[in-house]
C-alpha cells in the first residue's frame, strides 16, 4: 500500500472542519452542481451530488451539463419520528424535492432531486422539525439503527434511547453545518481540533456503523455492521451487549482485498457502560484505521490486519476497562412481523410492508395520501425498520379502528399486492440517480419479484418467506451478502447470483453464478427450488437447505457468531 494520502483525506483535512467552500458553491447559479472537492465535504452534511443518469445522453446531445441535484439523508438514530415529524417531512419532499420520501435500510428517509438552490430551504425546514441530516453520510459515525419490532415495548424503549445517546456522542461538532445551512455566524475557535474534540481535523477513515438488537429478533442485521450490540436480557431486564465488531458490507469487483464481512462477537459490556465503549472502539478505528488506502480503510480491514487479540488490548486501554466474556444468546429471525401486535404496555403497533421503502403515490395506490391521512389523526409516533418498511406505532385502542379504516381503504395491508418473498424483499435505489449504479435495482424489483412468486407458485412454496436481497453494485446497501437469494448488479440486465444466507442475519452466502440475466437465474433456481420441496426438513429455511445439501458451500462460509460459544 502507498504511503501517499489519498485526495479524500487530504480534502477533510484541509476542509477547515467541513466548511470548504460548500457555500460559495451553493451561491453559485452558473452550474447546478458544486466543485469536486465539496462534493466530498458535502456528504458529511448528509447529501450526494448526483445527476439524473436517464437524461445523461440527451442533456450531453444538447450541449447541456447533466441534471444536477443532491439526495439528502437524515439522522434518525433508531428511527423514530412524531406524526408532526411525519407531515414536515412529507411536505418538504412536494416543495423541495421529488414528492416522494423514501425509508431507507439504515432506519432513516432520504430524499431525491433536491437542486442546488433548494438546499439551504430544505435544510432549514428540517431543522424547524428539530431533525438534521448531520453525519448520515461521509467518514464519521453513519445513522444508529436498533430493533424496532416493538411487542417488548419496555426494553425496546430502552434501546432507542441508547441508540439516540450513541448517536449523539459520536455526532460530529463543527459549526459549520449551522453556518452553511442555517445562516448562524461562525463562532471561532483556538484551533481546528478543539471544534471536533473526537474526530480532530481528520475525521474517520471511512464510514462508521453501529447497530443494537435485541435477540430473538435481528431485524437490523446486527453483525453486518462495524458495531453490532447485541442485547443480553437477565431476569427481564437489559444486563448489557454482546459487542460484535468488524461488520461491513462493501466490496469492490475485481479486487480480492476488498469483501463483506460479518461483525465477531469480542465480548460483553454491561449497558451502563455501552456508550463509552461505542466512543472507545471507534476512537480505535480513528487511530489506527489504514488513511493510505480507502479501499482497505474499513474497521473490517483494521481488525483483520491487527487481529481480536490485538482489539481487545486497545479497547482495555481506551475504555479503562476489559470486555467480559460474551454471554449466549440466539437469533431465530432477521425479518419484519407485519401486521398488528400488542406492546407490553396495551399500545397496539401495525407493520407496513413499503416495497423499496419508496413512499409515493402512484396509479392504483396513493400510499402517500394514506400515511398523510394517519398522520393527521395518529398520537403515537412513526418507526422506520432496517427492512425498508414502516410502524404506525403506539396506537390507543380507539384510534386502532380509524387507522384500520384508512389502511383498508387504500388496500396498505391488501394480502393480494404482495407474498412472503415480496414482503421480505429489499433494493437500493442505483438507477437513475446513483452514481455507483451498474444495473437496476428499486425499478427492477417488481418484476424479479413477480418472476419469482411465479416460479414459488409452480412449487407449492407461495407461502414460503425466503429472502431476496438486489442492489445495483456490490457496496452493500441493501445487504444482499445475508440474503438467501442476493444479486448485485454486474452491468445493464445483469446480476452476479449469491444464495445460501440464512433467516437470521448470521451467515453470508456465497457466490454462485456471475453475470447472468433473470432468466438465466430463473432457470438456476427452478431446479433448487424443485429439490427444497422434496428434501427439506421441517421449518428448514431455503438457504439452509442449500448449505446442508451442498449446493452452497457451508463450510466456507463464516459463521462467527457461533464461534463465540463453541469452545
Amino acid at each position: 500500500m502507498t504511503d501517499k494520502l489519498p485526495d479524500a483525506e487530504i480534502i477533510k483535512r484541509e476542509s477547515n472542519n467541513l466548511r470548504g467552500t460548500i457555500a460559495e458553491g451553493l451561491d453559485d447559479r452558473a452550474t447546478g452542481a458544486v466543485s469536486e472537492d465539496d462534493t466530498k465535504l458535502t456528504k458529511f452534511h448528509g447529501a450526494y451530488l448526483q445527476d439524473d443518469r436517464d437524461l445523461r445522453d440527451e442533456r450531453r446531445r444538447q450541449k447541456l451539463e447533466p441534471l444536477y441535484m443532491f439526495m439528502v439523508r437524515l439522522r434518525l438514530p433508531g428511527g423514530v419520528l412524531t406524526p408532526e415529524q411525519w407531515l414536515g417531512l412529507d411536505a418538504i419532499s412536494d416543495d423541495c424535492a421529488n414528492h416522494t420520501l423514501r425509508l431507507t435500510t439504515r432506519q432513516t428517509f432520504q430524499f431525491h432531486g433536491v437542486f442546488k438552490h433548494h438546499m439551504r430551504t430544505f435544510m432549514r425546514r428540517i431543522n424547524a422539525l428539530g431533525l438534521d441530516t448531520k453525519g448520515a453520510c461521509g467518514d464519521v459515525n453513519r445513522n444508529v439503527i436498533a430493533n424496532v419490532n416493538p411487542h417488548q415495548s419496555g426494553l425496546h424503549a430502552q434501546i432507542y434511547r441508547l441508540s439516540t445517546q450513541i448517536s449523539e456522542r459520536l455526532m460530529w461538532r463543527s459549526s459549520a453545518y449551522a453556518e452553511i445551512w442555517l445562516g448562524e455566524k461562525r463562532v471561532h475557535h483556538l484551533g481546528g481540533d478543539e471544534e471536533e474534540p473526537f474526530y480532530n481535523h481528520y475525521y474517520l477513515p471511512r464510514k462508521f456503523k453501529v447497530a443494537l438488537a435485541i435477540p430473538p429478533e435481528n431485524d437490523c442485521d446486527v453483525l453486518a455492521n462495524d458495531i453490532g450490540l447485541i442485547a443480553i436480557i437477565e431476569d427481564g431486564q437489559l444486563a448489557g451487549f454482546n459487542v460484535a465488531v468488524g461488520g461491513g458490507m462493501g466490496m469492490t469487483y475485481g479486487n480480492t482485498a476488498t469483501y463483506p464481512r460479518l461483525a465477531e462477537i469480542a465480548g460483553f459490556v454491561p449497558a451502563e457502560r455501552i456508550v463509552d465503549a461505542c466512543e472507545a472502539i471507534a476512537a480505535i478505528q480513528r487511530d489506527h484505521g489504514c488513511r493510505t488506502e480507502r479501499s482497505h480503510a474499513r474497521f473490517k480491514y483494521t481488525l483483520d490486519d491487527h487481529g481480536m487479540a490485538w482489539f481487545l488490548e486497545r479497547f482495555a486501554e481506551y475504555h479503562g476497562s476489559p470486555m467480559e466474556p460474551a454471554r449466549e444468546c440466539h437469533f431465530t429471525h432477521n425479518g419484519d412481523r407485519f401486521g398488528w401486535q400488542e406492546g407490553e404496555n396495551g399500545k397496539r403497533h401495525l407493520t407496513l410492508m413499503i416495497q423499496s421503502g419508496r413512499i409515493a403515490d402512484i396509479e392504483g395506490y396513493s400510499l402517500r395520501t394514506a400515511l398523510r391521512e394517519i398522520a393527521n389523526m395518529h398520537t403515537g409516533e412513526f418507526r422506520v425498520t432496517c427492512n425498508q418498511n414502516l410502524i404506525i406505532a403506539n396506537v390507543t385502542s380507539e384510534q386502532q379502528d380509524r387507522i384500520q379504516a384508512v389502511v383498508e381503504q387504500y388496500g396498505l395491508d391488501d394480502g393480494s399486492r404482495s407474498t412472503p418473498l415480496g414482503r421480505n424483499a429489499m433494493s437500493c435505489v442505483a438507477f437513475p440517480t446513483c452514481a455507483l449504479a451498474m444495473a437496476e435495482s428499486e425499478r427492477y424489483l417488481p418484476s424479479l419479484v413477480s418472476e419469482l412468486d411465479a416460479l414459488m407458485a409452480r412449487h407449492d412454496l407461495s407461502e414460503t418467506p425466503i429472502n431476496v436481497r438486489v442492489t445495483g453494485c456490490p457496496n452493500g446497501c441493501a445487504r444482499p451478502f445475508l440474503a438467501e437469494i442476493g444479486l448485485t448488479g454486474k452491468a445493464i440486465g445483469k446480476y452476479n447470483l449469491y444464495l445460501g444466507g440464512d433467516e437470521r442475519g448470521q451467515r453470508m452466502n456465497r457466490l454462485y453464478l456471475e453475470n447472468i440475466d433473470t432468466a438465466t437465474i430463473i432457470d438456476h433456481l427452478d431446479p433448487m427450488l424443485e429439490r427444497y420441496v422434496a428434501e427439506r426438513k421441517a421449518a428448514e429455511g431455503f438457504g439452509d437447505f442449500l448449505v446442508r445439501v451442498g449446493i452452497v458451500d457451508g463450510e466456507r462460509t463464516p459463521e462467527v457468531f457461533h464461534k463465540a460459544y463453541s469452545a
